[in-house]
C-alpha cells in the first residue's frame, strides 16, 4: 500500500517493468516533486489539468528480475540492469515493493546467454495469476496502469491490458505493441469504460520527433522527400532485447509510419528504413541516432541532410511519460473511454489517429484545457 503522502488531488500509479525509463520516471517525479524551483526545466508542464509532477505516487509495482524483486521502487530502479543517468539519487521510499510479474513472452530467450551483469535473472518464483493483479490494482486505489515491458512482449501487454479493463484502470502504452491502435483492443476499452493512450511512446527530443520534423519541414517548403533512413544504437537492455530480430517487427512498423503519416508522399519500402540497428554495451542508456533525407528541390536540384543525436534514453521518455499519466487522470476524470486521442497523437508513435506535430500540439492542449 501506499506511504500515506498521497493528496487529495493525488494520481495513482502503477508500472509494469522497472527498467531505466520506470527509473527516471521516479527519480523525476521525486525531484520535481522536492525541488519546485525546477518547474520550468524539462517540462512541457508544470501543471496539467491541475495536476503536477509530485501529485504522481506510485502505489504497485512489477517485474521479473529476482534483483529487484521485493525491494520498494525506489530501490529497484537503481538496481542492475538498470544503465540510465542517475539524476536525483534521494528517491524516498514509495511505500510500493516490487511484486514477481507475469512472464509469457516479456522475456527474449537470448537474454539469458549475456554476461550477468546485463541479464535478466529471471525470479523462480509465482506468477501472478490475472486476480491477483486486478486485485491489487484495487487494493492500492491505481488510477493509472503504465506498460513498460521490453519490446515484443505482445502477449505480456495483452495479459496487463486485461488486467486494466478488469480493474477499471487507465492504461497508458509506452511500448511498440498495439493495443490503442488496434481496433478490437480500442472497442474493448470503449466498452470497458476506461481511458487508453498508446502505442510506443515518443520521446521528449527522441529520432523520431526529430525525423517527423525534418519530413513535415520538406513537405511544408515544397522539398520531395526522395529517400531517407533512420539509425540507433545504444546500450540499454531495450538495445539488447531487439537483438532478437523477431521482436523488431512492431517497432520498426511504429517508427516508420510516425515518418511515413507526415511525409508529403508515402515513400516506397526501399526507400525508407527506420529502426534500431545495433546494441553498443559501452553506451549504456546513451542513445545515438543518425538521421539521413535525400531529396530534390527547386529546378530538379537534389539536396540531403544529415543529423547526429545523442540523448540519454529514458530521462529523453520519462518527460513524456509524466504528461501521459496525468492526460489518463484527467480522462479517467471527465468519464472518456477507450482510445484518448489527442494525447496519443501527440505523444505516441503509433497513435490510433495519426496527425502533424503541429496539430497533435494544438490539440492536446485542447484537451488539456477540457474543451
Amino acid at each position: 500500500m501506499p506511504d500515506g503522502s498521497l493528496t487529495p488531488n493525488g494520481i495513482n500509479v502503477a508500472i509494469v517493468g522497472v527498467g531505466n525509463c520506470a527509473s527516471s520516471l521516479v527519480q523525476g517525479i521525486a525531484m520535481y516533486r522536492e525541488d519546485s524551483g525546477n518547474e520550468h526545466t524539462g517540462l512541457m508542464h508544470w501543471d496539467l489539468g491541475g495536476y503536477r509532477p509530485g501529485d504522481i505516487h506510485i502505489v504497485a509495482a512489477w517485474d521479473i528480475d529476482r534483483r529487484k524483486i521485493g525491494q520498494d521502487v525506489a530501490k529497484a530502479i537503481f538496481e542492475r540492469p538498470n544503465c540510465t543517468a542517475v539524476f536525483y539519487g534521494d528517491v524516498a521510499d514509495t511505500g510500493a515493493k516490487v511484486r514477481m510479474g507475469k512472464i509469457l513472452d516479456g522475456f527474449a530467450p537470448h537474454m539469458a546467454d549475456q554476461p550477468e551483469h546485463r541479464t535478466f535473472l529471471k525470479a523462480d518464483l509465482p506468477e501472478p495469476s490475472k486476480e491477483e493483479v486486478v486485485q491489487t490494482l484495487r487494493e492500492t486505489g491505481t488510477h493509472v496502469l503504465m506498460n513498460y515491458l521490453p519490446v515484443g512482449s505482445q502477449k505480456a501487454t495483452e495479459f496487463y491490458a486485461e488486467c486494466a479493463l478488469e480493474a477499471g484502470v487507465a492504461f497508458v502504452n509506452n511500448i511498440p505493441v498495439f493495443i490503442a491502435s488496434d481496433p478490437t483492443w480500442a472497442e474493448r476499452f470503449r466498452a470497458a469504460g476506461v481511458p487508453i493512450i498508446g502505442d510506443d511512446i515518443k520521446a521528449q527530443v527522441g529520432a523520431t520527433i526529430v525525423h517527423r520534423v525534418l519530413t513535415d519541414l520538406f513537405a511544408k517548403r515544397g522539398v520531395r522527400l526522395d529517400r531517407t533512413y533512420q539509425l540507433n544504437t545504444g546500450g540499454n537492455t531495450d538495445f539488447l532485447n531487439m537483438r532478437e530480430r523477431d521482436r523488431l517487427a512492431s517497432k520498426k512498423i511504429s517508427k516508420t509510419e510516425a515518418v511515413q503519416a507526415v511525409a508529403a508522399q508515402r515513400l516506397d519500402w526501399e526507400n525508407i528504413h527506420v529502426g534500431p540497428s545495433d546494441y553498443v554495451p559501452w553506451q549504456n542508456d546513451n542513445k545515438i541516432a543518425f538521421i539521413r533525407l535525400e531529396g530534390t528541390q527547386f529546378g530538379g536540384v537534389p539536396m540531403h541532410l544529415e543529423v547526429r543525436l545523442s540523448v540519454e534514453d529514458s530521462p529523453n521518455s520519462a518527460g513524456v511519460a509524466i504528461d501521459m499519466i496525468r492526460c489518463a487522470k484527467l480522462a479517467r476524470d471527465r468519464g472518456l473511454s477507450g482510445p484518448i486521442e489527442a494525447p496519443a497523437a501527440f505523444f505516441c508513435k503509433h497513435p490510433p489517429r495519426q496527425t502533424t506535430d503541429d496539430l497533435a500540439h494544438e490539440e492536446v492542449e485542447a484537451f488539456i484545457r477540457g474543451e
